[in-house]
């Protein structure tokens, strides 16, 4: 909740409880169900800290309900008579401490085990309440308490209660916007999004978890608190998962990711029951059907609903690509803030010995490497070399079987990603590892936080921070991506994206930076500017680079380590590594300028197989695609080119429908393919290899390749049966029953191209297919797509412009979403001054 909708919200939920009881009055409904909506309302907000706030989705927590209702009803009678203070806050306490041993056990799983084990601690909590009749009453209830004075004032008239459930239930909201907005709320935020990276930026993710179940607990125990006293009595309902259903379905109903959502349902919760169950006694099953339809058409709920109408009342202006209002400089030096403090002279990390191994897989076997400070270290080596499992050793991913591994004097092999951190590494992803639905600023601002003393606050105003704020700021400006602060890190293109990983790694104030494939995905120019980066980052502090560009390797490295079949190859200067036999034989191939100088003959066909004409795509707001038009001709190879944030790979969304465009149209053969959804077009013969490969993790390649073709058996294209996929892709017989997870990068692309395959195709679309591959595997794909053009028309997005433009019949150039240059490839190729002009590069 930012400050300007916060400004809105307070006073707004203030005048609601003004105006609540007049509502309901006017709607034939008592003083009560006011009550009743407000202390729904208050466990409603307490459960959103963990379903909406952290992603944490809780089926048991009626269960706190009804604690804080016994735990207040019993010390009143038994401990604390004739008053109402004391029991309360000996209420709370026991629902607090309950909370936390709970918790301990309970957040020891995640996911749907979480789920399950909380809907085991309501089922088992009824259980016991309602058989336990000398303590609870059992099914007759525990009775006999009290509204008494309070402060000289009368609680048992109506009025008066219903004022200090509404003050307190304000005081709440107060506490929740402040604990929403401090350093513990945006980090659990940071959780829901990506618990993994709040790990690898210092956050111990479970004690923040912990911090919110119990807040969680103890707000909605504050709930039970004020219902036994609305009411007078205590059951054991509340205990029971049916209530705790409810709960949840009143937060999904109001709004989940939004402050005031869950109120909101509470609310409209009382009004349904209230007015339905006038007319049938069923009205929990119309309120369940009400329930799935909020899921399936309106996930952001009610407040989701009145943002989309308020949109049409006032619709919000179309802004361009997230990227178009970067403001980039030329590369500086690094920020003195984030400067190291004094020098080693000689070795700052060392990873001596350490080996690690899946199953009956040794992906690293006995690997030393060595980092001197102030250096750029590169690790490179074919696909399966075992780089990236050795980046997760010394970062503290994995544990190491054995070997050793230092940091100055201190030991951290084994160490918890978060301990690893504080010690003094930061690392980048080899796929970007970002909080996706976070801005740009908040995720540098969270690296920035998670080194300060105040990141434990659960009060303090977060961006109220200056010095944070202005450290945030100046990354930003000397990353080059001032102007986007406001933008979703998600919202960025690839090359967007991976820049701001390493800004985000860089934001913890690292010792050793590690750096896994920086330069993948990158356009030309780009690849040199973020490499100068690096390279000036390595002069003050050391950094440990996994990367297949091996000529941006040779120009920039002081230090280089080969590894091939997990182990080390060659340690020593970069010349040693240019000249090895060794090196050149297992990793660098014949290279690429030999592959696109050879010559292509094409098989492209007059008739038009795939067209596009005036196709316009948003993104909520932005518009990304604006009036795209070309076509692609049977058995063509079309290369689709530009800048990062050209739009590009939301073209081939768009084509696959993954992003339905908003107008325009796309024809596929004599089909046309608008408003159709993504499964009906892959059934019409559009096959779609994603950046990033996407494949089902755990699967091996043999059930890859039949959920490819499970539902594509059409009779729309060429017919890929398993013979003929492997005929084109014969490594992975030998990885047929090996899980997917388990190749090498360079198997895993070949899995997702026959994957996209596999069925009935008539378009193939690939997404980077080259990214991040060394270049032997580079030459092994581009072979098989130059063969493949026989079989398929082929679209490719790719930044290896020789590649792209020697393998492709023609060109597509795209510049801000737009088509700014259609044309044979080999003018491209050939007119460097012509490719600088079209492509910017």
């Amino acid at each position: 909740m930012n400050h300007r909708s916060e400004r809105l919200t307070l006073p707004l939920m203030a005048a609601a409880l003004v105006a609540l009881p007049f509502g309901l009055s006017a709607l034939g409904l008592t003083l009560t169900s006011a009550t009743d909506v407000v202390v729904f309302a208050v466990a409603c907000m307490g459960l959103n800290i963990l379903v909406g706030q952290t992603g944490l989705v809780s089926f048991g927590h009626g269960a706190f309900f009804g604690f804080g209702a016994y735990a207040a009803a019993i010390g009143q009678r038994t401990f604390f008579p004739g008053t109402l203070l004391p029991p309360t806050l000996f209420a709370l306490a026991f629902v607090a401490g309950a909370s936390v041993l709970l918790g301990l056990l309970i957040l020891r799983r995640r996911g749907v085990y979480f789920s399950l084990l909380t809907l085991a601690l309501s089922a088992l909590s009824f259980t016991v309440a309602f058989r336990w009749t000398a303590l609870t009453g059992g099914e007759s209830g525990y009775g006999g308490v009290e509204r008494t004075r309070l402060l000289g004032l009368d609680l048992d008239a109506a009025w008066t209660w219903y004022g200090l459930v509404a003050v307190t239930a304000f005081a709440v909201v107060v506490g929740l916007a402040r604990f929403r907005r401090s350093p513990v709320g945006t980090v659990l935020e940071a959780i829901r999004e990506n618990e993994q990276r709040a790990r690898f930026l210092g956050y111990p993710t479970n004690r923040y978890k912990l911090v919110a179940f119990t807040v969680s607990a103890t707000v909605t125990g504050l709930a039970g608190v004020l219902s036994v006293f609305t009411h007078r009595f205590a059951s054991a309902e509340p205990l029971g998962s049916a209530f705790s259903g409810e709960l949840l379905a009143m937060v999904v109903i109001g709004g989940m990711r939004s402050f005031a959502g869950p109120a909101i349902g509470a609310l409209f919760f009382i009004l349904f029951r209230e007015m339905l169950s006038i007319w049938t006694a069923n009205w929990l099953f119309w309120f369940g059907l009400l329930f799935v339809g909020f899921i399936v058409f309106s996930p952001d709920g009610l407040v989701g609903i009145g943002r989309r109408v308020w949109r049409l009342v006032r619709p919000p202006a179309a802004e361009d690509a997230a990227m178009a209002g970067r403001r980039a400089g030329l590369p500086e030096n690094l920020p003195a803030f984030l400067r190291p403090d004094g020098v080693v002279d000689g070795i700052i990390l060392a990873a001596r010995g350490i080996a690690k191994r899946f199953g009956g897989l040794k992906a690293v076997d006995g690997v030393t490497i060595a980092v001197r400070d102030r250096t750029l270290h590169a690790l490179i080596g074919p696909n399966g070399a075992g780089k990236t499992t050795a980046f997760n050793l010394i970062s503290g991913m994995y544990r190491p079987d054995s070997g050793t591994v230092t940091l100055g004097p201190i030991s951290i092999a084994g160490f918890a990603p978060e301990r690893i951190c504080a010690a003094g590494i930061g690392r980048s992803f080899q796929i970007t590892n970002l909080f996706p639905a976070l801005t740009v600023e908040d995720n540098i601002r969270l690296a920035v936080q998670g080194r300060r003393p105040g990141r434990f606050d659960p009060w303090r105003d977060a961006r109220a921070d200056r010095e944070a704020a202005a450290e945030t700021a100046e990354i930003l400006r000397w990353l080059g991506l001032a102007g986007l602060e406001r933008a979703e890190a998600g919202s960025l293109s690839y090359g967007g994206q991976r820049l701001l990983d390493m800004g985000v790694a860089l934001a913890t104030k690292p010792r050793v930076l590690l750096l896994d494939e920086p330069l993948a995905g990158l356009a030309a120019a780009e690849r040199t500017r973020i490499g100068d980066i690096i390279k000036r980052v390595s002069t003050e502090v050391p950094v440990l680079m996994v990367e297949h560009d091996i000529d941006r390797v040779f120009q920039i490295a002081d230090a280089v380590t080969v590894m091939n079949e997990g182990t080390v190859l060659v340690d020593g200067t970069v010349e040693d590594a240019r000249t090895s036999p060794e090196v050149q034989e297992v990793y660098i191939g014949s290279g690429t300028a030999a592959m696109a100088a050879r010559p292509r003959p094409s098989a492209a066909e007059p008739q038009v197989l795939l067209s596009l004409e005036n196709v316009d795509t948003f993104y909520g707001k932005s518009h990304i695609l604006s009036g795209v038009t070309f076509d692609v001709h049977a058995h063509e190879i079309v290369a689709l080119l530009g800048r990062n944030g050209a739009g590009k790979s939301t073209c081939l969304k768009t084509i696959t429908g993954l992003a339905p465009h908003a107008s325009g149209h796309i024809r596929l053969g004599s089909d046309r393919l608008d408003g159709r959804s993504a499964a009906v077009i892959a059934r019409a013969g559009i096959g779609y290899v994603p950046q990033g490969r996407g494949l089902f993790a755990g699967m091996s390649v043999a059930e890859n390749l039949e959920l490819g073709r499970l539902k594509r058996r059409t009779g729309n294209g060429v017919h890929w049966d398993e013979e003929r996929v492997l005929s084109y892709f014969p490594r992975l017989r030998e990885r047929w029953r090996t899980p997917a997870d388990y190749l090498s990068g360079g198997e895993q692309q070949m899995v997702a191209v026959a994957r996209a395959l596999s069925g009935d195709v008539r378009v193939l679309l690939l997404d980077e297919p080259f990214e991040g591959l060394a270049p032997a595997v580079v030459e092994s794909l581009f072979e098989t797509f130059d063969a493949l053009r026989r079989e398929v028309s082929i679209v490719i997005v790719d930044h290896n412009l020789d590649l792209a433009l020697a393998l492709s019949d023609r060109t597509v150039a795209l510049e801000r979403g737009r088509v700014m240059h259609t044309g044979p490839s080999q003018a491209l190729r050939d007119d460097l001054a012509l490719r600088r002009q079209v492509l910017w590069l």
